[in-house]
């Protein structure tokens, strides 16, 4: 009865001892083993463990890619166009013995930090060296310079044991007291351009209108022209015609020459004549026929 009283807690103790020895390493983690602070063993790989209860502990690392928002810095490049930068890294704990060495108990709160105080410098240096302007960075070009910030950090990452997985420049812009000047720049400019296309379409209509201009005087001086020839024949045919008809009888041309001047004279309901009774105008209209009187004998 007594040796069971004893082996109880002994039975209890063992069970504890042994599940605190345990643990299980996460596929998402790295685990270390620490001993007074100083790293024994590396699990890597996702499972069961195991470590001394009470004097080992286990420190857990996030093995996925992490991400890191970096303040908004400003750069210079070569043609001293200031510009605010805004970027972001992806990275992941490469060597975890090394990070523990590097950042000790402060964790990922420390590494970000000391991440971060290698890529915005990394950002100034690439983003100002000779040749990179502003332009430069914002056109197709900038995926290669953030090839080269992202080339850079990782060759000082390495040290602390992290790799850079990407940077990205999330936006770029000019500072806030250079974006007045810099639209009333481009706003002049599209002026200047508006103007010289007005004053170009402006050339443009008074050519062409005076092209048209050219060919309507061109068109209507033809025009009288071929009107005055055909006019001129016309009246010659007129002429003609009335030379044939007074050579076949000269009365009645006379008559008809009468009865127009009649017709021309005697228009409306208001024509007024002060003519004396004795005018030839009235050979036709008194009677006579416009036959002269026969001589005395």
């Amino acid at each position: 009865m007594k040796r069971s009283l004893y082996l109880v807690p002994i039975v209890v103790i063992a069970l504890a001892g042994l599940l605190s020895s345990i643990f299980i390493v996460d596929e998402r983690e790295k685990a270390l083993v620490l001993q007074f602070g100083q790293i024994r063993s590396v699990k890597e790989d996702p499972g069961l463990a195991f470590k001394i209860p009470v004097i080992q502990e286990v420190v857990r690392y996030d093995d996925r890619i992490l991400s890191l928002d970096t303040d908004t810095i400003e750069v210079t490049p070569s043609d001293d166009r200031r510009l605010v930068v805004d970027a972001f890294a992806r990275y992941r704990i490469a060597d975890v013995v090394q990070f523990r060495q590097a950042v000790g108990a402060g964790g990922l709160r420390l590494a970000e930090n000391r991440l971060e105080g290698i890529l915005n410098p990394v950002i100034r240096a690439v983003l100002g060296a000779d040749g990179v302007t502003s332009n430069t960075i914002l056109s197709s070009e900038r995926a290669s310079l953030m090839g080269q910030i992202r080339e850079q950090a990782q060759a000082r990452a390495s040290a602390i044991g992290l790799e850079v997985v990407d940077v990205r420049l999330k936006q770029t812009n000019l500072p806030a007291q250079n974006l007045e000047a810099t639209f009333a720049r481009m706003r002049a400019e599209r002026e200047r351009e508006a103007t010289d296309e007005r004053a170009r379409g402006e050339e443009a209509a008074q050519r062409v209108r005076a092209q048209a201009d050219r060919t309507v005087v061109e068109l209507v001086s033809e025009a009288n022209r071929e009107a005055e020839i055909v006019r001129g024949e016309a009246d010659a045919n007129r002429n003609a015609i009335f030379a044939d008809a007074f050579g076949a009888d000269a009365d009645f041309f006379e008559f008809y020459r009468s009865l127009s001047a009649y017709e021309k004279a005697l228009q409306g309901s208001n024509s007024t004549m002060v003519i004396t009774p004795d005018s030839e105008f009235f050979e036709y209209l008194d009677g006579s026929g416009g036959q002269a009187a026969a001589p005395a004998n």
